[in-house]
């Protein structure tokens, strides 16, 4: 600025600048998405944790029901049998997780390929398909339930087990992502000394991928304490935090317990969460730009090995993909098992008939389409903007909030925010729009990180040459980072949607008669005795998502050849 210019005429281009066209939109979007989060965030956890110290009557009590709660013998009991689950789950998982991701990135097993996408595969499916395969081979009319050793299915072992099958991709998406950055001077240093392979993994590849597996056994304890699908379908009279939520509100109606329920799911999640981005801190510059890859050499014994135990995983998972495909074709499990299309024909079992698929449909089209759009931009303006740093700040700690927050928790807030009269935005209430805007807001955080990420690839020199030309942002944004972040775009949408179709939790309290998703209709399905139409209904969730995948590695390919051309014009 010319220091010649008289004062007032340097306030005026400082007001101009200030007053930008670009300023003026930065300013707006901030503003727009920080409303969002208030109010979709916010508003619904204020909502439920001011219940949860009122009584029936809406009158204040203090923790009289926190007190009431604890004396319970069986809520107390639900706390107990929350965290056994959640752990003996985390610590199987852990290990089976591990040696899978180590086998994928540290040997020269053939097919290793395909041993990714079927280790991936349990991630397209709801919670409620392992459970409902569980019943097929282990219940009491179970082809294999013999295997149990007169061990019922219905209770901690079938929860652990569908769990262990829902759970298993998410840890080995980290820890494959994990061991792949390890440093191969490191071995290279190890085997100069003589170091035996036993020793090597001990002082070298596992403190090398300690912090992902310590994420990945975090991700996996809240993923279990939190989820509802699979203890509701075949956890008998094993309760659990999750189900004494539902029974809660949905058996006794009585929202003030349900919403101390709700505080207690809370803080686990939170105790994980911010455990969680503390190792990602620790994890932060493990490898550098002078560290070099590594690159396993063929060992036949431990290809072998791995080759073995890579398979009799896929085994399994295939074998509860499969029973569940199976069971959806049986004409009336045990007693005819002629094959058919009988279940799904939705209509002869339900009043709702397809209904609640489309309606899947519907809401995980709008998710895909709102959540990315909204994701991205926020992104964008966070990373990119050039004025309001403490506003953008701000809402960077506001954007990782749902992540904490579990599913069900953030469906009853929804409840108590958004069923009040007083509410303007109560008009929301029992319609499609809740459903996107709650489901959009529950994968919002995992988003917003991949779009990060995506957006601290683009050099920085972009952002400088823009503004040296006086180039508008919202140009640059859509002649340079949207073509470039295409791929990053795509995936997710395809996260967005994918989650949308399976979703239950979250949504099991707001959907009204006419919005009902497919997920909550297994649900009911399998309430009401009707365990094949159920199985039906959640391999089609299974068979959308996997087709919905297979469209976004297609078109991927195509994405990134058009990426790389463009960046070379």
């Amino acid at each position: 600025m010319d220091s010649r210019r008289p004062p007032s005429q340097q306030r005026l281009t400082m007001l101009k600048s200030a007053l930008s066209k670009d300023n003026i939109t930065l300013a707006t979007i901030l503003i727009f998405i920080m409303v969002i989060m208030g109010l979709f965030v916010l508003g619904p956890l204020v909502a439920m944790l001011q219940k949860s110290v009122q009584n029936s009557q809406g009158d204040f009590v203090g923790l009289a029901n926190f007190a009431e709660y604890f004396a319970s013998p069986a809520l107390w009991l639900s706390l107990k049998n929350t965290v056994f689950i959640g752990s003996v789950v985390t610590v199987i998982v852990g290990v089976l997780a591990f040696g899978y991701a180590y086998a994928i990135t540290r040997s020269c097993m053939p097919f290793k390929g395909l041993f990714s996408i079927l280790g991936a595969a349990p991630i397209l499916a709801p919670s409620l398909l392992p459970a409902i395969s569980l019943i097929y081979l282990f219940g009491n009319q179970g082809i294999a339930k013999d295997l149990l050793m007169g061990h019922s299915v219905y209770g901690p072992i079938g929860i652990a087990l569908g769990l262990i099958f829902w759970t298993f991709p998410h840890a080995v998406m980290i820890l494959t992502t994990s061991l792949k950055t390890s440093d191969a001077r490191l071995y290279e240093a190890a085997r100069a000394l003589n170091t035996s392979s036993f020793k090597t993994f001990f002082i070298v590849t596992l403190p090398a991928a300690k912090y992902g597996l310590i994420s990945a056994l975090i991700v996996v304890f809240t993923l279990v304490v939190c989820d509802f699908g699979v203890p509701k379908v075949i956890g008998g009279s094993y309760n659990v935090l999750a189900t004494d939520i539902f029974k809660q509100v949905v058996g006794q109606q009585n929202f003030s317990m349900g919403a101390v329920t709700s505080v207690i799911l809370l803080l686990p999640a939170l105790l994980a969460f911010f455990a969680d981005r503390w190792v990602k801190k620790k994890q932060q510059g493990l490898f550098d730009s002078r560290s070099v890859a590594y690159v396993p050499a063929p060992n036949k014994l431990r290809d072998g090995i791995c080759f073995v135990f890579c398979s009799l995983i896929c085994l399994a998972i295939l074998a509860l993909i499969g029973m569940a495909v199976y069971g959806s074709l049986v004409t009336f499990w045990p007693w005819n098992q002629t094959l058919s299309l009988n279940n799904y024909n939705f209509a002869q079992f339900s009043t709702y008939g397809w209904a609640p698929y489309f309606n899947s449909l519907k809401l995980a089209a709008w998710v895909a389409v709102v959540g990315t759009i909204i994701i991205f931009i926020g992104a964008y303006s966070i990373e990119k903007g050039r004025s309001f740093g403490p506003l953008r700040n701000l809402l960077q700690m506001f954007a990782i909030i749902p992540m904490a927050v579990p599913g069900m928790v953030l469906g009853l807030g929804y409840i108590f925010f958004f069923n009040d009269q007083a509410n303007p935005l109560s008009v929301l209430y029992g319609t499609m729009a809740i459903l996107v805007i709650n489901t959009v807001i529950h994968y919002y955080t995992v988003g917003h990180m991949t779009a990060l990420t995506a957006l601290k690839q683009l050099p920085a020199e972009v952002e400088a040459i823009s503004a040296s030309i006086k180039m508008p942002q919202y140009k640059v944004f859509f002649k340079v980072t949207v073509p470039v972040c295409m791929p990053a775009i795509l995936e997710i949408a395809v996260y967005m949607f994918v989650n949308a179709m399976t979703t239950t939790s979250a949504i099991v309290f707001l959907y009204a008669s006419n919005t009902m998703p497919a997920s909550v209709s297994v649900l009911n399905m399998d309430d009401a005795g009707q365990t094949g139409p159920a199985a039906a209904m959640a391999v089609m969730i299974l068979l959308t998502a996997a087709g919905v995948k297979l469209f976004h590695v297609g078109t991927s390919q195509v994405i990134d050849r058009y990426t790389q051309a463009w960046r070379q014009r």
